[in-house]
């Protein structure tokens, strides 16, 4: 609750008087935060500061120059002591004052515990009267005296609305992956039979069926989980500003989880740093109790250094198992989950690792292509075992979070879509900042074929700053292929649509990017890049406000959502490999070309229309000698789509064998296309040597052959002669 205050003098005014209702970034309870401006004492002589310090018992320290922050650090103590004046005179003897200093250096922030409501606002709002008298030369005493009437007259007023949880309860926060983690954790939750809430940006939800829509990752959303008939367990999303705002929604939980903390809106509610928010993200781990975990993710020095300031004991989630923070964990009596031999494990101090699953089997982690889902992953088992919830389960349902729009909605959810040359994929993620935008294009590229695109519908809300708008169009400007700029209307958030796309195409043009194509909506832009798309490419759209007029239009167009196994195919595709490949390998391995050759038709039997099956099958029966029978197979190969690199190897081998066969014009043909999209491979231009020399045009093949090598070829003795070798070429064409 806020309440504003008029300004009570030209040189002292009260900014805001607000009300935060459980911990906060000042107190582990419920506390007033007063947000003071003091011109007048910071623009004051020296000497009237000096003497209006010792007026309230400030016997030490230099009042420094004006307008100097050493200033401002005198107003923190004299601040405090007024404060603690004014509430001994209105009745109260004992009172947790703490003070801040805000980034303008004329601010100051009191924050003070309260009891009741009525009686605590009245007590902040009659702090910066009494500041303005003593500026104005009353005596301290009549000042306080004065202003404590009101005070202690004001009625008590309600009592703090925190609630204070008969369940257990784990507190999410971070700036990327809250949401999923609190979903994973509710899903192991729900999969160990509990009856679990949780509530998030999404809404208040109970065993998967949402009872109240809307962003809910504040104290509203605490209590209303915590308030449903029959909970088990709660999951709390709890995001930045509910803290800041209105404090916690509950007076302790029992596992908190801080993800990671990354530059994202700042320059809200004082927050201006990445240090600040970090600050106020490690709000939940103090609220820990004793007996309870505190989940920190030990590859973010931010996160990891919030365990000096907790009650209860550390579990750290690293994907490297030597990070130091693990060490420092274990040793200090905490335990660990990290990766160890491809599984997710468990370290505990004296105790044998736990491997509880396998990286490549987290439908979550995409085929291991998401390393920030891995953490997430990390993070989730972690708080369940710290929540109590079996082993057994934790790996059930570990292995059955899929990231799809019916169990995480919005968060890197994969499409298969058809397009005009075949399919591309679409990936849909919430990404909102920094961070996420770089971990949404390394899944997209992870799944891109050889030689495909990655499309971007660029976009963010207005409520960040112009350096992380530019840097969002740098990151973009470099890692994607093609971007346009896709609005979000509802979150412009002050901002005008044209304002926050030219701090995009700044970054954009950072990175070489000179012009994007603009998109009113998340909609028309996806729908733009998905129009241009080829197959193999993908096209990413950051999601923030039409996720369900996107799946329903993905739906619409005949897409698919990916599975697990569809994703790992997608991940292997993109390394240029096949689902086969180990069989493919073992195929080369055998040493009689008769026995290859019948494996090979096992694979080609069991994978009908496979392009890389049918290539590799005809080189089977290339190196058997049956050119015959390798020609049809070849060509077949290229006609269902065979990507690079194998495509082109394919058309050198079946020119190879079209030469064999005496068929030369029609090796001519093949070798001189491959040639002219491959100018660079000497491999290729000695087979088009071989072919030309052939077909009756041997002094061109050899001119061709020594222009490809003085082209390509680092060797001193090339490098030396190459004007001359060139000339001898030229002359050799005639």
């Amino acid at each position: 609750m806020s309440s504003e205050a008029a300004e009570t003098g030209p040189s002292v005014a009260t900014r805001e008087v607000r009300v935060l209702e459980g911990p906060n970034l000042y107190f582990p309870r419920p506390a007033v935060k007063v947000t003071l401006a003091l011109p007048g004492y910071l623009a004051a002589p020296p000497e009237s500061v000096r003497s209006l310090a010792a007026a309230v018992g400030l016997r030490r320290g230099q009042p420094g120059a004006a307008g100097s922050e050493q200033r401002q650090q005198v107003l923190l103590r004299l601040v405090e002591r007024v404060t603690r004046a004014l509430a001994t005179e209105a009745g109260t003897r004992r009172l947790g004052v703490r003070t801040r200093a805000a980034t303008e250096t004329e601010v100051v922030v009191c924050a003070f515990v309260w009891r009741h409501r009525g009686r605590a606002e009245a007590l902040g709002a009659a702090i910066g009267p009494v500041l303005a008298d003593l500026l104005a030369g009353r005596d301290l005493e009549d000042a306080v005296a004065q202003h404590a009437v009101a005070v202690a007259s004001a009625p008590l007023g309600d009592g703090p609305r925190v609630v204070t949880p008969r369940i257990p309860v784990a507190s999410v926060t971070g700036t990327n992956g809250k949401t999923t983690t609190t979903r994973l954790l509710a899903h192991i939750c729900m999969t160990a039979g509990l009856r679990t809430g949780w509530s998030s940006t999404d809404g208040v939800v109970v065993q998967g069926e949402v009872v109240e829509p809307g962003d809910y990752s504040g104290p509203a959303g605490a209590r209303a989980v915590l308030e449903s008939p029959g909970v088990q367990v709660g999951i709390l999303e709890t995001a930045r500003g509910g803290m800041l705002l209105r404090g916690m929604g509950v007076t302790h939980n029992d596992v908190s989880v801080v993800t990671n903390v990354s530059a994202d809106h700042l320059g809200l509610q004082g927050i201006d740093t990445v240090d600040q928010l970090a600050e106020v993200k490690a709000i939940v781990t103090r609220a820990t109790r004793p007996s309870g975990w505190v989940v920190l993710n030990g590859e973010d020095p931010r996160v990891w250094a919030m365990r000096a300031g907790i009650r209860a004991r550390p579990w750290v989630f690293t994907a490297d198992p030597s990070a130091p923070a693990v060490r420092e964990a274990l040793g200090g009596g905490g335990r660990a989950t990290t990766v160890l031999d491809g599984h997710v494990t468990v370290l505990a101090p004296d105790q044998a690792p736990d491997r509880l699953v396998r990286v490549v089997d987290l439908p979550m982690a995409l085929a291991g292509l998401s390393h920030h889902n891995v953490l997430n992953a990390l993070a989730g088992a972690s708080a369940a075992l710290g929540l109590g919830v079996s082993r057994d389960a934790v790996v059930e349902g570990l292995r059955g979070f899929r990231p799809d729009d019916v169990l995480n909605p919005g968060r890197m959810n994969t499409y298969t879509v058809p397009v005009a040359a075949g399919e591309c994929t679409v990936v849909v993620d919430l990404a909102h900042n920094e961070a996420g935008l770089e971990a949404l294009l390394d899944v997209a590229r992870g799944l891109c074929v050889p030689g495909g695109r990655v499309h971007l519908a660029l976009g963010t809300g207005g409520d960040r700053t112009d350096e992380i708008l530019r840097a969002l169009g740098e990151i973009a400007g470099l890692r994607a292929d093609h971007v346009v700029a896709a609005h979000k209307a509802h979150y412009l958030r002050g901002r005008t649509a044209e304002d926050l796309e030219g701090q995009l195409r700044v970054g954009l043009a950072n990175a070489g990017v000179a012009d994007i194509a603009s998109y009113p909506t998340e909609l028309a832009g996806l729908q733009a890049i998905v129009g241009v798309a080829d197959d193999g490419d993908v096209a990413a759209v950051m999601c923030h406000a039409e996720r369900a007029e996107i799946v329903a239009w993905l739906r619409s167009v005949g897409a698919t959502a990916d599975d697990p196994e569809t994703v790992r195919r997608k991940v292997v595709r993109a390394r240029g490999e096949h689902e086969a490949e180990d069989d493919l390998a073992a195929l080369w391995e055998v040493a009689d070309p008769e026995e290859r050759v019948a494996l090979a038709a096992g694979l080609y039997a069991a994978h009908p229309g496979d392009a890389r099956i049918a290539y590799e099958y005809a080189g089977t029966h290339d190196s058997a000698g049956h050119d015959e029978l390798a020609v049809p197979l070849y060509e077949e190969a290229l006609a269902t789509g065979l990507r690079e690199p194998q495509r082109h190897r394919a058309q050198v081998q079946l020119a190879s064998t079209l030469r064999n066969l005496g068929r030369l014009d029609e090796a001519v043909a093949v070798i001189d296309d491959v040639a002219a999209r491959h100018p660079e491979s000497l491999g290729v231009a000695a087979f088009r040597a071989l072919v030309r020399h052939d077909a009756d045009t041997p002094t061109h093949a050899l001119a061709d052959l020594l222009a490809a090598v003085v082209a390509s070829s680092t060797d001193p003795d090339v490098v030396r002669y190459r004007r001359a070798l060139t000339a001898y070429a030229a002359e050799l064409r005639g």
